[in-house]
């Protein structure tokens, strides 16, 4: 499929960025804030025998770049269709 115009393209590849930029916004925060920079602090709170600053260090980074995928494929098939580019 093709986009009816350009303006919808041009209008479809921003939202797509700015979509791109708040999921990398939020996996930053986790794996780089969550994982190094507040470890200390949240080393206070254990999780499943572990603390937490640890676990995001080693598995909570992991796990959201996972549901981050699934969030983005949901939100570019629903572009998809807004647009009407969804595939077949």
């Amino acid at each position: 499929m093709s986009f009816r115009n350009n303006d919808d393209q041009k209008a479809y590849w921003k939202e797509n960025l700015a979509l791109l930029f708040k999921l990398l916004v939020v996996w930053f925060a986790v794996s780089f804030g969550a994982g190094i920079l507040f470890a200390d602090a949240l080393n206070n709170i254990q999780f499943f025998g572990f603390k937490l600053g640890f676990w995001f260090a080693q598995q909570g980074s992991i796990l959201v770049f996972v549901a981050l995928i699934f969030v983005y494929m949901a939100k570019m098939s629903a572009m998809d269709k807004r647009y009407g580019v969804e595939e077949e």
